[in-house]
């Protein structure tokens, strides 16, 4: 992969970054996305997360804000959410 220079990317770091995780709705779901969110930032609040079931209530859509700080760790928490075995899809 090619490094971004700084000034060429679209993000300003740090900024609050939005990433929505959906998987089944099952018991420990949200926690378990709040404590990969916390591995990648420390200061993240568990009480931000916003939760919604789908239509037929079989999977749940996981929104979590981080403090984004650089391109790298942007990059490894989806690499971590995505390979998560609750995780069906990352927004």
């Amino acid at each position: 992969m090619r490094d971004i220079p700084p000034e060429q990317s679209l993000i300003e770091y740090p900024s609050q970054f939005p990433i929505k995780v959906m998987g089944a709705n099952v018991e420990g779901f949200a926690e378990a996305i709040v404590m990969v969110a916390q591995q990648f930032d420390p200061g993240f609040d568990a009480g931000s997360i916003e939760t919604r079931p789908s239509k037929a209530g079989n999977y749940l859509g996981v929104t979590i804000t981080i403090t984004a700080t650089s391109r790298e760790q942007l990059d490894e928490l989806y690499r971590t959410l995505s390979t998560h075995p609750m995780v069906k899809v990352v927004l």
